[in-house]
């Protein structure tokens, strides 16, 4: 029974406990705001994106390419301050601190987010408080869904797939870890997680 027994929660952040660091809405209400063309910043973002999330390029070179890419009327480091605004914390991750305290289990991050986002959003939502370690796109330099960034993560917290667990907004990356072996779900709310959480650690208990 040892070999079956949860040891890990993996967890996704933007989209579970935050929002999107840099989503599609974040980057329509910056075009409205500083006067951007959507279509043209979008086309842009999408070739370069990955490369930031990766840590392969700066928030200021990823700036560069997708929007001081010509003179603009307005200030990068208003810019920066409105990307940094986007973030806010979602009901989920204060019920998780709570039930961290004495659910059982180490719970890591595995989440796609380029550097100063990703330093930015631990330190702003405390999200020490919640995680024992993160395995970012930043850091690690790969991401979801390549395999390997889920193989790291188990590597890290020395477990098998069958002792860990993980969550993720997005389903495609959920179906990526779930053919390694991972026991994936599909976040869609706070009380659907919940759920799942209450019986993981019931089961678990049961083991003990």
């Amino acid at each position: 029974m040892e070999a079956n027994n949860l040891k890990i929660l993996f967890f996704d952040i933007g989209g579970v406990v935050l929002s999107n660091g840099w989503g599609q809405e974040s980057r329509k209400l910056a075009s409205e705001k500083f006067g951007l063309d959507f279509a043209e910043m979008n086309a842009l973002h999408t070739f370069i994106f990955n490369v930031y999330e990766i840590g392969s390029i700066t928030l200021d070179e990823y700036l560069d390419t997708v929007v001081f890419n010509h003179p603009r009327e307005f200030a990068r480091e208003d810019l920066k301050e409105f990307i940094y605004q986007q973030s806010v914390e979602l009901p989920t991750l204060k019920w998780l601190k709570e039930w961290k305290k004495d659910c059982g289990f180490r719970i890591i991050s595995i989440n796609n987010e380029g550097k100063e986002l990703n330093d930015y959003r631990v330190k702003k939502f405390k999200l020490h408080e919640f995680f024992d370690a993160f395995v970012s796109s930043c850091e690690v330099k790969m991401r979801k869904p390549d395999p390997r960034i889920f193989q790291l993560a188990m590597g890290i917290a020395q477990v098998s797939p069958n002792q860990c667990v993980y969550f993720d907004d997005r389903i495609m990356f959920a179906n990526a870890a779930q053919r390694l072996g991972i026991r994936s779900y599909h976040h869609t709310s706070l009380e659907t997680t919940k759920k799942i959480l209450k019986q993981l650690k019931e089961e678990n208990q049961q083991l003990l």
